[in-house]
């Protein structure tokens, strides 16, 4: 941010204040649900959602409607039907495979219907950081609340299916109620961040996050803060950069969230190279012959 004029960046500050606070929920609720969308090997229904997201958005825009509440209705129809046809990850994989076009296809008729400013259209697709306004800013605190009390509850049961589902099943936890019901939560989340990162690039904040934190820890306790971290300092970070450049906010998040995860990998492998050079106890040696 060399050369920025600081006056200048101030007063946009002012401007995007909204928009830096939907980022930090975002990436929050964004890195929280995002463990549990790589626990469940769920990163490719990220992009299905976000792509009948995408659709519904673009549609409430040639209709004049709100755009989240279409964005919200798009989620929840591609979420119910994976989570509803996609029970094993070999039906879920063909579903999604089938939806994501079909979404892409019928965003890009609907904006190409649309009569308005082409901004709007592009947004849609790469995110805007002026475009939250008092009550969409409302509308996204509220279903982020929802999403981290509806997380909350349903933690315990949710991480032992996630991790171990035949045995879970075993002991009676409802597998395919709690798989519609967080799909139901993932597909919210998807609608709110296309508002701010757009529907191709929402895997920066669902899904990179809490894959660099895995690599750095296994505990149950520290890969959600470290993620809920990653996907704060990425959300926020980039809408702070991109405040003082010309570019859309999407580089700048997707950047970041990318340079944390090569920092990660890096990090573990450092941690494995230490491990396996690191010389073996007399009782160990002993073992090992």
């Amino acid at each position: 941010m060399i050369g920025v004029d600081w006056p200048t960046y101030v007063q946009l500050l002012g401007l995007v204040q909204n928009s830096i606070i939907a980022a930090a929920v975002l990436g929050v609720v964004g890195g929280l649900i995002g463990v549990f969308v790589m626990q469940r090997d769920m990163a490719f229904a990220v992009h299905g959602i976000s792509e009948l997201s995408f659709a519904g958005a673009a549609a409430a825009l040639l209709l004049g409607v709100n755009v989240v509440a279409g964005s919200i209705v798009g989620s929840l129809v591609a979420a119910a039907i994976i989570g509803v046809l996609g029970a094993r990850a070999r039906d879920r994989n063909s579903i999604i495979g089938v939806l994501m076009p079909f979404g892409l296809g019928l965003g890009i008729l609907f904006l190409a219907l649309y009569p308005g400013r082409s901004g709007n259209k592009f947004g849609l697709l790469t995110g805007q950081i002026i475009s939250v306004d008092l009550p969409q800013l409302g509308l996204l605190l509220g279903i982020s609340a929802l999403v981290l009390v509806s997380l909350l509850v349903i933690w315990r049961p949710l991480t032992f299916d996630s991790l171990d589902p035949e045995v879970a099943s075993a002991r009676g936890v409802p597998g395919r109620a709690l798989s519609i019901v967080f799909m139901t939560l993932l597909g919210l989340t998807v609608a709110v961040s296309v508002q701010v990162i757009g529907a191709l690039l929402v895997l920066a904040l669902l899904v990179t996050p809490a894959a660099a934190a895995l690599r750095v820890s296994a505990s149950p306790v520290l890969v959600p803060v470290l993620s809920m971290l990653f996907g704060l300092v990425s959300a926020v970070g980039g809408i702070l950069l991109a405040i003082g450049g010309s570019l859309p906010i999407s580089p700048y998040i997707t950047t970041i969230s990318f340079a944390i995860y090569v920092v990660c990998r890096l990090l573990e492998r450092r941690v494995k190279s230490g491990a396996s050079r690191r010389p073996r106890t007399p009782a160990l040696a002993e073992v090992a012959r």
